[in-house]
Protein backbone atom coordinates (compact mmCIF):
# COMPACT_ATOMS: atom_id res chain seq x y z
CA UNK A 1 0.00 0.00 0.00
CA UNK A 2 2.98 2.82 1.09
CA UNK A 3 4.25 2.58 -2.84
CA UNK A 4 3.50 0.30 -5.82
CA UNK A 5 5.11 0.66 -9.41
CA UNK A 6 1.91 -0.50 -10.65
CA UNK A 7 0.38 3.14 -10.30
CA UNK A 8 -3.04 3.57 -12.08
CA UNK A 9 -2.76 5.70 -15.67
CA UNK A 10 -5.80 7.46 -14.14
CA UNK A 11 -4.08 8.19 -11.05
CA UNK A 12 -1.18 9.41 -12.54
CA UNK A 13 -2.65 11.66 -15.30
CA UNK A 14 -5.10 12.88 -12.29
CA UNK A 15 -1.39 13.84 -10.09
CA UNK A 16 -0.14 15.72 -13.23
CA UNK A 17 -2.91 17.76 -13.85
CA UNK A 18 -2.89 18.68 -9.92
CA UNK A 19 1.10 19.26 -9.98
CA UNK A 20 0.50 21.69 -13.37
CA UNK A 21 -1.13 23.90 -11.01
CA UNK A 22 2.44 24.77 -9.92
CA UNK A 23 3.31 25.38 -13.38
CA UNK A 24 0.39 28.01 -13.45
CA UNK A 25 1.99 29.73 -10.34
CA UNK A 26 5.91 29.57 -11.10
CA UNK A 27 5.12 31.06 -15.07
CA UNK A 28 1.25 31.52 -15.92
CA UNK A 29 0.51 33.95 -13.01
CA UNK A 30 4.16 34.83 -10.99
CA UNK A 31 6.05 35.62 -14.38
CA UNK A 32 3.73 35.91 -17.51
CA UNK A 33 0.42 37.89 -16.22
CA UNK A 34 3.02 41.48 -15.73
CA UNK A 35 2.58 41.88 -19.30
CA UNK A 36 -0.70 42.20 -19.16
CA UNK A 37 -0.06 44.80 -16.26
CA UNK A 38 2.79 46.65 -17.77
CA UNK A 39 0.94 48.52 -19.72
CA UNK A 40 -1.38 50.05 -16.74
CA UNK A 41 1.61 50.32 -14.71
CA UNK A 42 4.08 52.18 -17.35
CA UNK A 43 1.41 54.49 -17.41
CA UNK A 44 0.58 55.38 -14.24
CA UNK A 45 4.09 55.26 -12.46
CA UNK A 46 6.26 57.07 -15.71
CA UNK A 47 8.20 53.78 -16.49
CA UNK A 48 10.49 53.55 -19.75
CA UNK A 49 10.32 50.31 -21.71
CA UNK A 50 13.91 49.53 -20.28
CA UNK A 51 12.38 49.82 -16.59
CA UNK A 52 9.41 48.27 -17.39
CA UNK A 53 11.43 45.34 -19.06
CA UNK A 54 13.73 45.48 -15.56
CA UNK A 55 10.64 44.35 -13.59
CA UNK A 56 10.79 40.77 -15.43
CA UNK A 57 14.89 41.04 -15.43
CA UNK A 58 14.56 41.30 -11.32
CA UNK A 59 11.91 38.09 -11.23
CA UNK A 60 14.12 36.38 -13.87
CA UNK A 61 17.26 37.16 -11.53
CA UNK A 62 15.28 35.56 -8.34
CA UNK A 63 14.79 32.71 -10.47
CA UNK A 64 18.02 32.38 -11.40
CA UNK A 65 19.15 32.46 -8.06
CA UNK A 66 15.97 30.18 -6.70
CA UNK A 67 17.21 27.20 -9.53
CA UNK A 68 20.99 27.60 -7.87
CA UNK A 69 19.85 27.00 -4.49
CA UNK A 70 17.26 24.33 -6.21
CA UNK A 71 19.68 20.91 -5.71
CA UNK A 72 20.76 21.78 -2.10
CA UNK A 73 17.06 22.15 -0.83
CA UNK A 74 15.82 19.22 -3.16
CA UNK A 75 18.07 16.70 -1.07
CA UNK A 76 17.43 18.11 2.69
CA UNK A 77 13.51 18.71 1.87
CA UNK A 78 12.69 17.02 -1.15
CA UNK A 79 10.37 18.26 -4.04
CA UNK A 80 7.20 17.79 -2.38
CA UNK A 81 8.06 20.09 0.72
CA UNK A 82 9.66 22.60 -1.94
CA UNK A 83 6.53 22.11 -4.23
CA UNK A 84 4.30 23.73 -1.79
CA UNK A 85 6.50 25.70 0.43
CA UNK A 86 7.62 27.63 -3.06
CA UNK A 87 3.71 27.73 -3.99
CA UNK A 88 2.72 29.75 -0.95
CA UNK A 89 5.61 32.12 -0.84
CA UNK A 90 4.95 33.05 -4.60
CA UNK A 91 1.38 33.64 -3.59
CA UNK A 92 2.55 36.04 -0.78
CA UNK A 93 4.87 38.00 -3.13
CA UNK A 94 2.09 38.28 -5.85
CA UNK A 95 -0.18 40.08 -2.84
CA UNK A 96 2.66 41.86 -1.56
CA UNK A 97 3.26 43.37 -4.96
CA UNK A 98 -0.29 44.86 -4.90
CA UNK A 99 1.25 46.85 -1.63
CA UNK A 100 4.19 48.98 -3.56
CA UNK A 101 4.24 51.28 -5.45
CA UNK A 102 8.23 52.64 -5.24
CA UNK A 103 10.44 51.28 -7.75
CA UNK A 104 12.94 49.78 -5.41
CA UNK A 105 9.77 47.92 -3.53
CA UNK A 106 8.67 46.22 -6.54
CA UNK A 107 11.82 45.06 -7.64
CA UNK A 108 12.20 43.75 -4.64
CA UNK A 109 8.64 41.71 -4.76
CA UNK A 110 9.31 40.58 -8.45
CA UNK A 111 13.26 39.23 -7.43
CA UNK A 112 11.27 37.32 -4.52
CA UNK A 113 8.36 36.17 -6.20
CA UNK A 114 11.27 34.50 -8.79
CA UNK A 115 13.01 32.85 -6.18
CA UNK A 116 9.76 31.16 -5.07
CA UNK A 117 8.53 30.85 -8.83
CA UNK A 118 12.12 28.63 -9.50
CA UNK A 119 11.44 26.58 -7.01
CA UNK A 120 8.15 25.45 -7.50
CA UNK A 121 8.58 24.67 -11.13
CA UNK A 122 12.18 23.07 -10.53
CA UNK A 123 10.54 20.72 -8.24
CA UNK A 124 6.77 20.39 -10.15
CA UNK A 125 9.28 19.32 -13.20
CA UNK A 126 10.75 16.72 -11.35
CA UNK A 127 7.67 15.14 -9.92
CA UNK A 128 6.35 15.20 -13.11
CA UNK A 129 9.62 13.01 -14.75
CA UNK A 130 9.25 10.80 -11.35
CA UNK A 131 5.72 10.45 -13.47
CA UNK A 132 6.69 9.43 -16.36
CA UNK A 133 9.29 7.11 -15.32
CA UNK A 134 6.36 5.03 -14.07
CA UNK A 135 4.57 5.15 -17.24
CA UNK A 136 6.98 5.22 -20.08
CA UNK A 137 4.57 4.89 -22.59
CA UNK A 138 2.91 8.28 -21.52
CA UNK A 139 5.87 9.78 -20.31
CA UNK A 140 5.55 12.35 -22.93
CA UNK A 141 2.76 13.66 -22.40
CA UNK A 142 2.81 13.19 -18.99
CA UNK A 143 5.07 16.07 -18.61
CA UNK A 144 3.53 17.81 -21.35
CA UNK A 145 0.11 17.88 -19.19
CA UNK A 146 2.70 19.65 -16.22
CA UNK A 147 4.15 22.41 -18.36
CA UNK A 148 0.56 22.94 -20.06
CA UNK A 149 -0.44 24.05 -16.68
CA UNK A 150 1.25 27.05 -17.62
CA UNK A 151 -1.47 27.87 -20.09
CA UNK A 152 -3.99 27.37 -17.17
CA UNK A 153 -2.37 30.63 -15.58
CA UNK A 154 -2.00 32.47 -18.34
CA UNK A 155 -6.02 31.94 -19.52
CA UNK A 156 -7.28 32.63 -16.43
CA UNK A 157 -4.93 35.59 -16.01
CA UNK A 158 -6.05 36.75 -19.30
CA UNK A 159 -9.68 37.03 -17.82
CA UNK A 160 -8.81 37.96 -14.29
CA UNK A 161 -6.65 41.29 -15.05
CA UNK A 162 -9.05 43.05 -17.49
CA UNK A 163 -11.74 42.63 -15.15
CA UNK A 164 -9.28 43.84 -11.63
CA UNK A 165 -8.50 46.63 -13.72
CA UNK A 166 -11.92 47.43 -15.17
CA UNK A 167 -13.07 47.57 -11.22
CA UNK A 168 -10.60 49.33 -10.14
CA UNK A 169 -10.57 52.63 -12.38
CA UNK A 170 -11.54 55.24 -10.13
CA UNK A 171 -9.41 53.96 -7.34
CA UNK A 172 -5.59 55.63 -7.03
CA UNK A 173 -2.91 52.70 -8.77
CA UNK A 174 -5.86 50.44 -9.49
CA UNK A 175 -3.49 48.15 -11.55
CA UNK A 176 -2.78 47.13 -7.68
CA UNK A 177 -6.20 44.77 -7.34
CA UNK A 178 -5.08 42.52 -10.47
CA UNK A 179 -2.04 41.48 -8.16
CA UNK A 180 -4.10 41.07 -5.19
CA UNK A 181 -6.69 38.74 -7.02
CA UNK A 182 -3.83 36.80 -8.87
CA UNK A 183 -2.32 36.34 -5.27
CA UNK A 184 -5.51 34.89 -4.17
CA UNK A 185 -5.98 32.50 -7.31
CA UNK A 186 -2.54 31.19 -6.28
CA UNK A 187 -3.22 30.71 -2.86
CA UNK A 188 -6.07 28.32 -3.69
CA UNK A 189 -3.92 26.38 -6.44
CA UNK A 190 -1.65 26.23 -3.34
CA UNK A 191 -4.32 24.30 -1.47
CA UNK A 192 -4.58 22.08 -4.36
CA UNK A 193 -1.04 21.23 -4.56
CA UNK A 194 -0.78 19.40 -1.00
CA UNK A 195 -3.02 16.52 -2.43
CA UNK A 196 -0.03 15.38 -5.01
CA UNK A 197 2.73 16.94 -2.78
CA UNK A 198 1.47 14.79 0.01
CA UNK A 199 0.72 11.82 -2.53
CA UNK A 200 4.48 11.49 -3.96
CA UNK A 201 6.40 12.23 -0.98
CA UNK A 202 5.29 8.60 0.46
CA UNK A 203 6.87 7.22 -2.62
CA UNK A 204 10.41 5.53 -2.12
CA UNK A 205 12.96 7.96 -3.75
CA UNK A 206 14.95 6.37 -6.65
CA UNK A 207 17.87 4.74 -6.78
CA UNK A 208 20.34 2.88 -9.53
CA UNK A 209 19.16 0.00 -10.40
CA UNK A 210 21.31 -3.20 -9.63
CA UNK A 211 24.63 -3.21 -12.14
CA UNK A 212 23.87 0.28 -13.04
CA UNK A 213 26.95 2.81 -12.98
CA UNK A 214 26.25 5.75 -11.11
CA UNK A 215 26.14 8.46 -13.78
CA UNK A 216 26.14 12.29 -12.47
CA UNK A 217 25.41 15.43 -14.21
CA UNK A 218 28.12 16.68 -16.91
CA UNK A 219 27.74 20.83 -18.28
CA UNK A 220 30.23 19.84 -21.00
CA UNK A 221 28.24 16.65 -22.24
CA UNK A 222 24.89 18.85 -22.89
CA UNK A 223 26.99 22.32 -23.50
CA UNK A 224 25.01 22.78 -27.10
CA UNK A 225 21.66 22.08 -25.65
CA UNK A 226 22.41 24.25 -22.65
CA UNK A 227 23.82 27.29 -25.32
CA UNK A 228 20.29 26.53 -27.02
CA UNK A 229 18.23 27.02 -23.89
CA UNK A 230 19.73 29.82 -23.05
CA UNK A 231 19.07 31.60 -26.07
CA UNK A 232 15.64 30.41 -25.69
CA UNK A 233 15.38 32.40 -22.44
CA UNK A 234 16.58 35.52 -23.72
CA UNK A 235 14.47 35.29 -27.37
CA UNK A 236 11.25 34.63 -25.71
CA UNK A 237 10.51 36.31 -22.72
CA UNK A 238 11.08 39.17 -24.43
CA UNK A 239 7.41 38.14 -26.44
CA UNK A 240 5.70 37.49 -23.41
CA UNK A 241 6.82 40.58 -21.81
CA UNK A 242 6.33 43.07 -24.67
CA UNK A 243 3.96 41.52 -27.09
CA UNK A 244 0.55 43.33 -24.92
CA UNK A 245 2.45 46.84 -25.36
CA UNK A 246 2.87 46.57 -28.15
CA UNK A 247 -0.86 45.35 -29.64
CA UNK A 248 -1.77 48.60 -27.47
CA UNK A 249 0.72 50.93 -29.01
CA UNK A 250 -0.85 49.32 -32.37
CA UNK A 251 -4.22 50.18 -31.07
CA UNK A 252 -5.65 46.99 -30.18
CA UNK A 253 -8.91 46.89 -27.82
CA UNK A 254 -9.13 46.00 -24.95
CA UNK A 255 -11.44 43.01 -25.70
CA UNK A 256 -8.65 42.14 -28.64
CA UNK A 257 -6.14 41.50 -26.27
CA UNK A 258 -8.45 39.29 -24.02
CA UNK A 259 -9.03 37.10 -26.73
CA UNK A 260 -4.80 36.96 -27.80
CA UNK A 261 -3.91 35.91 -24.42
CA UNK A 262 -6.49 33.69 -23.76
CA UNK A 263 -5.87 32.28 -27.22
CA UNK A 264 -2.14 32.16 -26.75
CA UNK A 265 -2.92 30.17 -22.56
CA UNK A 266 -5.54 27.38 -24.58
CA UNK A 267 -3.12 26.80 -27.22
CA UNK A 268 -0.49 26.05 -24.16
CA UNK A 269 -2.84 23.86 -22.78
CA UNK A 270 -3.10 21.97 -25.92
CA UNK A 271 0.48 21.92 -26.60
CA UNK A 272 1.31 18.53 -24.37
CA UNK A 273 -0.53 16.05 -26.81
CA UNK A 274 0.99 18.28 -30.24
CA UNK A 275 4.52 17.40 -29.25
CA UNK A 276 4.23 14.28 -26.98
CA UNK A 277 5.68 11.83 -29.17
CA UNK A 278 8.44 14.29 -30.16
CA UNK A 279 9.62 14.41 -27.13
CA UNK A 280 9.18 10.75 -26.60
CA UNK A 281 10.96 9.95 -29.95
CA UNK A 282 14.16 11.57 -30.05
CA UNK A 283 17.00 11.45 -27.23
CA UNK A 284 18.87 14.71 -28.52
CA UNK A 285 18.59 18.10 -29.49
CA UNK A 286 16.31 18.00 -32.20
CA UNK A 287 13.15 18.43 -30.46
CA UNK A 288 14.56 21.85 -28.74
CA UNK A 289 15.86 23.38 -32.28
CA UNK A 290 12.93 22.79 -34.03
CA UNK A 291 10.66 24.07 -31.28
CA UNK A 292 12.65 27.53 -30.77
CA UNK A 293 12.86 27.90 -34.59
CA UNK A 294 9.25 27.82 -34.91
CA UNK A 295 9.03 30.00 -31.89
CA UNK A 296 10.97 32.85 -33.44
CA UNK A 297 8.87 32.45 -36.40
CA UNK A 298 5.78 33.60 -34.10
CA UNK A 299 7.88 35.95 -32.25
CA UNK A 300 8.81 37.81 -35.51
CA UNK A 301 4.87 38.17 -36.85
CA UNK A 302 3.34 41.01 -34.94
CA UNK A 303 7.15 42.91 -35.69
CA UNK A 304 6.35 42.53 -39.54
CA UNK A 305 2.44 42.78 -39.82
CA UNK A 306 -0.57 44.33 -38.01
CA UNK A 307 -2.84 42.18 -40.04
CA UNK A 308 -4.95 40.79 -36.55
CA UNK A 309 -5.55 37.38 -38.98
CA UNK A 310 -1.21 36.79 -38.71
CA UNK A 311 -1.35 38.33 -34.98
CA UNK A 312 -3.89 35.55 -33.77
CA UNK A 313 -1.87 33.27 -35.32
CA UNK A 314 1.17 34.36 -33.55
CA UNK A 315 0.03 34.17 -30.50
CA UNK A 316 -1.50 30.52 -31.27
CA UNK A 317 1.89 29.09 -32.68
CA UNK A 318 3.57 31.19 -29.41
CA UNK A 319 1.40 29.21 -26.98
CA UNK A 320 1.38 25.68 -28.56
CA UNK A 321 5.39 26.04 -28.90
CA UNK A 322 6.92 27.86 -26.20
CA UNK A 323 6.25 25.09 -22.49
CA UNK A 324 7.02 22.50 -24.96
CA UNK A 325 10.73 23.82 -25.34
CA UNK A 326 10.72 23.58 -21.13
CA UNK A 327 9.28 20.19 -21.12
CA UNK A 328 12.16 19.09 -24.41
CA UNK A 329 14.93 19.86 -21.75
CA UNK A 330 13.03 17.80 -19.22
CA UNK A 331 12.91 15.08 -21.68
CA UNK A 332 16.14 15.43 -22.56
CA UNK A 333 17.62 14.77 -19.09
CA UNK A 334 15.08 11.84 -18.94
CA UNK A 335 16.26 10.45 -21.94
CA UNK A 336 19.83 10.36 -20.80
CA UNK A 337 20.75 10.38 -17.24
CA UNK A 338 19.57 7.82 -14.25
CA UNK A 339 16.39 9.34 -11.74
CA UNK A 340 19.47 10.18 -9.35
CA UNK A 341 20.87 12.94 -11.67
CA UNK A 342 17.22 14.13 -12.61
CA UNK A 343 17.66 16.83 -10.28
CA UNK A 344 20.86 18.18 -11.02
CA UNK A 345 19.99 18.14 -14.40
CA UNK A 346 16.94 19.95 -14.47
CA UNK A 347 18.25 22.33 -12.26
CA UNK A 348 20.70 23.01 -14.34
CA UNK A 349 18.50 23.69 -17.31
CA UNK A 350 16.56 25.81 -14.96
CA UNK A 351 19.53 28.12 -14.37
CA UNK A 352 20.30 28.79 -17.77
CA UNK A 353 16.99 29.36 -18.85
CA UNK A 354 16.59 31.81 -16.09
CA UNK A 355 19.95 33.30 -16.68
CA UNK A 356 18.90 34.13 -20.42
CA UNK A 357 15.65 35.43 -18.84
CA UNK A 358 17.77 37.95 -16.98
CA UNK A 359 19.20 40.05 -20.38
CA UNK A 360 16.49 39.16 -22.70
CA UNK A 361 13.46 41.97 -20.74
CA UNK A 362 16.09 44.81 -20.40
CA UNK A 363 17.63 44.31 -23.56
CA UNK A 364 14.16 44.33 -25.30
CA UNK A 365 13.37 47.24 -23.55
CA UNK A 366 16.58 49.05 -24.29
CA UNK A 367 16.13 48.52 -28.01
CA UNK A 368 12.44 49.65 -27.88
CA UNK A 369 13.45 52.82 -26.29
CA UNK A 370 14.92 53.27 -29.36
CA UNK A 371 14.41 54.25 -32.81
CA UNK A 372 12.00 50.85 -34.10
CA UNK A 373 10.37 50.75 -31.11
CA UNK A 374 8.81 47.37 -29.76
CA UNK A 375 9.52 45.71 -33.29
CA UNK A 376 12.39 46.02 -33.37
CA UNK A 377 12.94 44.51 -30.05
CA UNK A 378 10.97 41.27 -30.96
CA UNK A 379 13.11 40.83 -34.05
CA UNK A 380 15.85 41.11 -31.70
CA UNK A 381 14.00 38.22 -29.85
CA UNK A 382 12.95 36.17 -32.96
CA UNK A 383 16.82 36.14 -33.46
CA UNK A 384 17.97 35.09 -30.35
CA UNK A 385 15.57 32.22 -31.00
CA UNK A 386 17.24 31.19 -34.05
CA UNK A 387 20.83 31.04 -32.95
CA UNK A 388 19.32 28.95 -30.01
CA UNK A 389 18.20 26.70 -32.32
CA UNK A 390 21.32 25.92 -34.29
CA UNK A 391 23.28 25.39 -30.97
CA UNK A 392 20.64 23.04 -29.91
CA UNK A 393 20.47 21.19 -33.11
CA UNK A 394 24.37 19.97 -32.53
CA UNK A 395 23.41 18.55 -29.00
CA UNK A 396 23.61 14.66 -29.44
CA UNK A 397 22.71 12.11 -27.23
CA UNK A 398 24.81 11.42 -23.81
CA UNK A 399 24.07 7.58 -23.97
CA UNK A 400 26.23 5.36 -24.26
CA UNK A 401 25.75 3.21 -27.14
CA UNK A 402 26.49 -0.30 -27.17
Amino acid sequence: MNDTLHTSSRQLTALALAIALGAAISLGITRFAYGLLLPAMRADLGWSYALAGAMNTANATGYFLGALACPWLMRRFGPSLLLTVGAVAASVFMVGSGFVTQTEGLLLQRLLAGVASALVFVAGGLLAARLGARDPLRSGLLLGLYYGGTGVGIVLSSLLVPLALDAAQLSAHGWRWAWWAMGALCLLFSLVLLWPARVMAAWVAPAAAAGQVAQAFRWRLFGFGLAGYTLFGVGYIGYMTFVVALLRSQGRSALEITVFYALLGLAVMASSRIWARLLDRYNDGRPLALLNALLGLATLLPALTQVWGLVLLSGLLFGAVFLSVVASTTALVRHNLPQSAWVAGISAFTTVFAAGQIIGPTVVGWIADGAGGLERGLVFSACALWVGAALALRQRSVVPTT
